[in-house]
Order: C-alpha cells, then structure tokens, then sequence
C-alpha cells in the first residue's frame, strides 16, 4: 500500500465508522452497540483472513475509534439534555 492510500484510508475508515456508529445510536438508542458489532467485525475479518499487515493493522484501528468516538459523542449530547430522535 502507498502511503498517499494509507494517509487518505486513515480519516476516511475514522470518519466512516463515526457516521454509521452515530446514526445506529440515534436510531437504535444503545451507545455502545456499533462498537461492539465493529469488534465483532474486525474478529471475523482477522480469523477469516489469516494474516494481515500492519498497514490494515493500523487502518481498522482507526474504524474502531470512529465508533468509540461515536458512542462517547452520544454520550456527552445526552448529557447535556439532547434527546435524538
């Protein structure tokens, strides 16, 4: 992988799970829930895959704290009195 694609999958997969993660805790009203079906996710993709490098490593982490971004988003608009949906 170049590093223009690592830089530019980097905020994109952060900025991608974040969205989803967002919209899944309005809708469905549970904070942590896209984070736990993205760990579900990386699971199943590091069993399924086998062997993977670093550079995917680094770039699913990165999914992964989009959706802890997410739910710590929700969280604190909840506490400040927002009510979604």
């Amino acid at each position: 992988m170049n590093i223009p694609q690592l830089i530019i999958s980097i905020p994109l997969f952060l900025v991608l799970a974040f969205g989803i993660g967002f919209i899944l805790n309005m809708l469905i009203k549970t904070t942590w829930l896209p984070l736990v079906i993205y760990a579900l996710l990386l699971v199943y993709l590091i069993i399924s895959m086998g062997s993977l490098l670093v550079v995917d490593y680094i770039i699913l982490t990165s999914g992964l704290a989009g959706a802890v971004l997410s739910g710590v988003t929700i969280r604190v608009l909840r506490a400040k009195g927002y009510r979604m949906f």
